[in-house]
């Protein structure tokens, strides 16, 4: 997932849990059925029902819909009165529900009447165009075209920008006019924010998300694992029939009894301990909520962050749920790979020196994506803000330790990511559905209440429930699935045939794998720069290409770096990539190499070039030798470091290298010849990792038939037959 890249959203540092997809498009064929069944009409075949507008559909009784999981106005495909009805969450750009189509047609093709199959939009924040799709696929909903734009914008994920959509309906010959007037309408943005905000409170989290009758099934599953679920739920509701409940109302009984809230996430090897109570301290930080409240939440957050907006919505319901019960704590925790964040914390500070934070806070979090300069100066006069006290407060050394005071305290609590939340005392973490939230404030509101009766000023509660709490977080256990990395083996790293910085005869090499579409590689880039200016001549950066497989610009891009080096601007062909991250297209390479004022034709001839090409092979060969899975990965003289580390982690072992190289020196061993001396007897390759071992041999012989339909290549007599199983889109 897309997870969420929800995920992503904390993002991975290494090639797992990444896998090429292959992916197949099929059409849905059947349509939804009007609510008017639900009145006592026959149902009707699902590929005769007709579509209807989400505004038209008649809503069903409270008797009939479900609490938890309400089909509401949604198109579906099946009778309204199936036995199982499946909640869809899914979105057009992402891969993982384009390949699931093929399973939910299936589904459909085995189970036929007895299944209905709800879509719910919700476009995640890292898909650009998914919004729009949305809003196409619900403005063909107004012209009974709703499964026919489906299928369409399924067809190819990549192709969703608006010339895209305008085409789509021109080809399923819809009422232009009305089709771009229903696109951008408020009826159907509040469609999807409806789905979006129900797949919230349900910890719907990424795409696609399944209900079977309330049951969870979380992504892009296969069959089997849909089938075994469906064929429960048919059990359960023929046994209902049985019970007298009128078959309309099936779903609406079994959703309600089977549905239960998404587990507590578990975000970077750390566990919610949801029971532990801390002694946060709230400070000065600004609040909105009661003054005396029997619940407070404090919250570290940061404006540049897509989950810290998710959450938004949640935080509006616990306070319309519980009024002046609940007080929220804001406390800044800007991340390091968020350029923006810092200057939007700081201008809600600055705002709120003249009584406008949550109003500056709102502001900012409408505009995630507009946190520049002059996006900030033109919220403080959209805020009627007087500008010179204003940035004289953003600039000030106050408003700047006053965020630098609330990380300290994100740090010390363990509050590693955003958004992060203690309720009383007690760790929640992530943009957590509303549900979750309710499950631990209900309980601190009866400890509260307890407080009160028994004698304990209101505005003393939160002193008194945090008082016997811990005042720091013990430090995360090491991630059971990816050890720490092996700092101390040396590997017999090649550093030559590669571009690099530094002198030749530096005392300490560092063999960098990277790419230009790695938002971690960019977020190094800061570290090897100050690296370079602490270290000088004493260090030599040598940059070898590891495009990864899901970065599909990576690979041109690492092409076009190797070719502006041809003509002595790899380096400034590699800050152009990096400063452009996300314009990597053939047509802005074509630019950045207009820019350095290189010579066009050699450039293009390099660019596509077997030598080209054969260089990045060589440095991803060498990648695969020596364990460099992910990017950015370091070899220190070396030894390993991987990731986007601090600059504290490169300090201890670069110092540690120098000492090393600085003994062979008084030994005599000449400068030039430092690298060599160091890595002579590391080792020539990487282990397997842990649990990627070559599976034992397997020496049971298997009576493989071979039909005289099949396909034979070589004699029937041949001394060994091997017989492949394989399909074209693999």
């Amino acid at each position: 997932m897309d997870r969420a890249f929800s995920g992503a959203v904390s993002g991975a540092k290494s090639l797992r849990g990444h896998q090429e997809m292959k992916l197949k498009t099929i059409h849905y064929l059947v349509a939804m059925l009007t609510f008017a069944i639900t009145l006592g009409c026959q149902p009707k075949k699902a590929g005769d029902a007709k579509q209807t507008p989400p505004n038209k559909v008649e809503k069903t009784t409270s008797s009939t819909e479900s609490s938890k999981l309400p089909v509401g106005a949604s198109f579906a495909a099946g009778p309204a009165d199936a036995l199982v009805t499946i909640i869809e969450f899914s979105e057009f750009q992402c891969p993982f529900c384009k390949r699931v189509i093929p399973t939910v047609n299936k589904i459909k093709e085995t189970y036929k009447d007895d299944v209905r199959i709800v879509f719910k939009h919700n476009p995640l924040p890292f898909h650009k165009d998914a919004p729009l799709a949305a809003q196409a696929a619900l403005a063909a909903g107004e012209q009974g075209k709703f499964w026919e734009m489906h299928d369409l914008l399924f067809t190819d994920t990549k192709a969703l920008k608006q010339s895209n959509i305008d085409g789509y309906a021109k080809k399923l010959g819809l009422d232009l006019k009305k089709f771009a007037t229903d696109l951008n309408s408020k009826k159907v943005k509040d469609a999807i924010a409806a789905d979006q905000k129900l797949a919230r409170s349900v910890g719907a989290r990424g795409t696609p998300h399944f209900f079977i009758n309330g049951k969870r099934l979380s992504g892009a599953q296969p069959f089997d694992n849909f089938k075994k679920e469906i064929d429960a739920q048919l059990v359960a509701a023929k046994a209902e029939l049985k019970k007298g409940t009128p078959k309309n109302k099936i779903y609406a009984t079994l959703a309600d009894k089977n549905y239960a809230p998404a587990p507590e996430r578990k975000r970077g090897g750390q566990a919610d301990d949801s029971k532990t109570v801390y002694k946060v301290p709230t400070g000065n930080s600004f609040a909105k909520g009661g003054k005396e409240p029997l619940v407070t939440i404090i919250e570290f957050s940061e404006f540049q962050c897509p989950f810290c907006k998710r959450v938004i919505p949640t935080l509006k319901q616990i306070h319309d749920t519980y009024g002046d019960k609940v007080r929220v704590v804001f406390k800044h925790n800007p991340l390091p790979f968020h350029k923006d964040a810092p200057g939007a914390a700081y201008a809600a500070l600055a705002a709120g020196e003249q009584g406008k934070f949550w109003e500056m806070h709102d502001l900012l979090f409408t505009n995630t994506k507009a946190l520049k300069e002059a996006n900030i100066t033109e919220y403080a006069k959209k805020l009627g803000l007087d500008l010179a006290k204003f940035n004289a407060a953003r600039n000030s050394d106050k408003v700047k330790a006053a965020v630098k005071a609330d990380q300290a305290v994100a740090s010390v609590f363990g509050a590693r990511g955003t958004p992060h939340f203690f309720v009383n005392g007690r760790r929640l973490s992530g943009a957590q559905p509303f549900a979750n939230f309710k499950k631990l404030i209900d309980e601190e509101l009866k400890k509260a209440e307890k407080l009160v009766k028994a004698g304990t000023p209101r505005a003393k509660v939160y002193a008194a429930v945090t008082a016997k709490g811990k005042t720091k977080a013990a430090p995360p256990a090491p991630s059971k699935k990816r050890p720490a990395a092996d700092t101390k083996t040396v590997y017999k790293m090649p550093a030559d045939q590669a571009f690099t910085k530094g002198p030749a005869d530096a005392l300490v090499t560092i063999v960098e794998f990277s790419e230009f579409q790695c938002p971690f590689c960019t977020r190094v880039l800061p570290t090897l720069d100050q690296i370079q200016k602490t270290y000088k001549d004493k260090v030599r950066v040598v940059f070898r290409h590891n495009p990864l497989p899901f970065h599909k610009d990576a690979p041109l891009a690492a092409q076009a770096s190797i070719a502006a080096g041809e003509q002595g601007k790899f380096w400034e062909m590699h800050d152009l990539l990096f400063k452009n991250q996300k314009k990597l297209k053939a047509d802005n390479i074509q630019n950045y190499a207009k820019e350095l004022g290189l010579d066009m034709g050699k450039f293009n001839t390099a660019l596509n070039s077997a030598k080209t090409k054969g260089m990045i092979a060589r440095d991803q060969k060498l990648a695969s030798t020596f364990g460099a899975r992910g990017t950015p990965n370091f070899f220190i003289n070396g030894r390993q470091l991987v990731g986007a580390q601090p600059f504290a982690s490169f300090k201890t072992v670069i110092d540690e290298e120098i000492k090393k190289a600085e003994g062979l020196l008084k030994k005599g061993t000449p400068k030039a010849k430092i690298y060599s001396k160091l890595i002579e007897n590391g080792k020539t390759k990487a282990a397997a990792p842990a649990g990627r071992q070559p599976p034992k041999e397997d020496k049971t012989v298997y009576t493989v038939p071979v039909n005289a339909n099949d396909m034979v290549k070589g004699k029937a007599n041949a001394a060994i037959t091997i017989v492949e199983f394989s399909e074209f889109q693999c």
